[in-house]
């Protein structure tokens, strides 16, 4: 007969505890966003599926700095993105998206994106980073000649380039990776993706992120957190 209670206190320790949980993650996010100011600047425009912030801390190190994403118009990789440009904003960057079309692109996960300027619009001199995002939908509409040439551009006027999941192919068809330490995304059935980095002279390395010199490279989603962090680094140097 003591049982039941016991388990019934037990139960309502246990929600009380997860809803205190919530409340400081939420609480702490907030104080995270206070002190750039504002909530993000396209929080209106674009939406997740996954709302999770990073458990991350990082200062103001790119006040003053902008950064552009490109992303597919269609089938972009959600975590690819939202993460990395939550980070790039609380670090004080602005930031901007990019894509093949204007309008609100759409994730693989339902993520929607309102899109600040078309791919052949950015001029890198405006920007002090360039940075691809992966996802099904990024070979069939980042990998061609304009976004080669954006590429090219990039590294001719020494601003820093990124590219995560199966986006580094994109930059190794670029000629960008020639003699560079880079990683890419792959699978246990599909190692494709690192034939395409080392048949255009890229050095591949099995991690989930890699960075030689102003060149920044990820894995997948999985690296995201880790991506952007280092992104935010180098471009902090």
């Amino acid at each position: 007969m003591v049982k039941k209670p016991l388990i019934l206190i037990g139960i309502i320790v246990i929600v009380i505890l997860v809803g205190y949980l919530g409340y400081r993650t939420f609480f702490n996010y907030q104080n995270l966003i206070k002190e750039k100011g504002n909530a993000p600047q396209e929080e209106a425009t674009s939406t997740s599926p996954q709302s999770e912030t990073p458990q991350i801390i990082v200062t103001k190190a790119l006040e003053g700095k902008s950064v552009v994403i490109v992303i597919a118009f269609k089938n972009f990789r959600d975590e690819e993105y939202f993460v990395p440009r939550q980070i790039f904003y609380v670090a004080g960057a602005d930031v901007k998206t990019a894509s093949t079309q204007k309008g609100l692109a759409s994730g693989a996960e339902g993520g929607q994106a309102q899109i600040d300027l078309l791919m052949n619009e950015i001029n890198p001199a405006d920007f002090d980073a360039v940075v691809f995002i992966g996802g099904p939908g990024a070979l069939e509409y980042l990998d061609n000649e304009n976004s080669y040439k954006l590429i090219k551009d990039t590294v001719s006027e020494g601003k820093l380039l990124a590219g995560i999941c199966i986006a580094p192919t994109i930059l190794a068809k670029a000629g960008v990776l020639n003699g560079k330490k880079a990683t890419v995304w792959i699978s246990p059935l599909d190692k494709s993706a690192v034939k395409i980095l080392e048949d255009n002279g890229a050095i591949y390395e099995e991690k989930f992120v890699v960075a030689d010199e102003k060149i920044v490279t990820a894995s997948g989603p999985e690296a995201a957190e880790e991506f952007a962090m280092k992104v935010v680094e180098v471009l902090a140097q």
